[in-house]
């Protein structure tokens, strides 16, 4: 016993201590300090004059910073105290000493880009833009903006709806049948690894309209992982899962939908985190050469008319959309699968 404890001692040692966080208040004082050097650096340095005056939203946004540094100030002054009293307000502090070193390097990134584009232009316009450009984007093209991100939205979930039927039916099916996967597995290991993409002009060739090929091509991204992530969970079933069932009288379908399909829910839930972030770039490929709308779509249009600020918008309205698409399974998975809640991160 002493010699297991004295293998195991260094391997112990070479762990890193865990993080200690900041008191709230000196987080508040360090991060109002740098949303105060963002707001004084955006309002009162000159922009650099390129073929205009000034960037629109300059001092607003300047004004919002100083605005943000004297609520982090406030909240650094009152929320310790009140944060004995409420259990409520308890778990907000630990919240924010969690987030404190990003709520210092929030601002002073803000601050950079403002720096290299506004004030020194060392990032050549209109390429690149500085963070109050995309203020005007928001609210002068958040129509277009919405109704693109909401067409997005209905071919992802059409195309992830429909691999993610086929690709379960299909890997329950030739996990559990030799018959099934004699014919399967060929054709899955032919047709697999080809990138969806590269079936783009087949598929707008032969499909009805651009958004059924686009829908057949995101479903086909997803269903390849669901399937083979489905497939390894039911066949790795422990088989005396199935004979505990079979002495009680247990039924095939009692045995596929109650034993195996149970079993293997954490490698589906595998399948569906690649097959849903591969469905992104093709979802994207499609609206940029075929559908007539969505965030792909705009990003072409924006292209073509060299507004290079609503790109960065689009990219950015992309980047939370499809992250909180992300969030939302993986809540999923955690509600399905509470027992192995934190084994996998996002």
């Amino acid at each position: 016993m002493s010699s297991l404890f004295s293998d195991l001692s260094p391997a112990l040692a070479r762990r890193a201590p865990p993080r200690r966080p900041l008191p709230v208040w000196w987080t508040g004082a360090l991060s109002a300090l740098a949303w105060a050097a963002f707001g004084l650096l955006t309002w009162r340095l000159p922009n650099v004059e390129l073929g205009f005056s000034e960037w629109a939203y300059t001092t607003e946004l300047g004004v919002a910073a100083l605005l943000v540094a004297a609520l982090m100030l406030l909240v650094a002054a009152t929320l310790p105290a009140l944060a004995g009293t409420q259990a409520r307000l308890a778990r907000v502090e630990a919240r924010l000493r969690h987030l404190g070193p990003w709520l210092v390097a929030l601002p002073l990134l803000l601050a950079l880009w403002e720096l290299l584009t506004a004030k020194l232009a060392w990032l050549p316009a209109p390429f690149f833009a500085p963070p109050q450009s995309l203020i005007e984007v928001y609210g002068g093209d958040h129509e277009r903006l919405v109704e693109c991100a909401a067409h997005s939205l209905l071919l992802l979930s059409a195309g992830v709806a429909a691999g993610t039927l086929a690709g379960f039916v299909t890997g329950v099916a030739i996990g559990w049948s030799r018959n099934a996967g004699y014919w399967v597995h060929p054709v899955l290991r032919f047709l697999g690894p080809i990138p969806s993409t590269a079936l783009l002009p087949i598929a707008f060739f032969l499909a009805p309209s651009s958004w059924s090929a686009a829908a057949f091509l995101i479903a086909l991204a997803t269903g390849f992982p669901v399937t083979v992530l489905t497939w390894s969970g039911v066949a790795g079933v422990n088989r005396q899962f199935y004979d505990v069932a079979r002495t009680l009288g247990a039924s095939e379908w009692f045995l596929i939908w109650r034993v195996a399909v149970p079993a293997a829910l954490p490698q589906v839930f595998v399948g569906l985190f690649m097959g849903l972030g591969a469905s992104f770039s093709v979802l994207v490929a499609a609206e940029m050469m075929g559908v007539k709308a969505g965030l792909g779509w705009y990003l072409t249009w924006a292209q073509g008319w060299a507004a290079y600020t609503n790109m960065f918008a689009a990219l950015f309205v992309m980047a939370a959309l499809f992250s909180g698409l992300i969030s939302a399974l993986f809540a999923v998975r955690d509600r399905a699968l509470a027992w192995q809640k934190g084994t996998l991160k996002w």
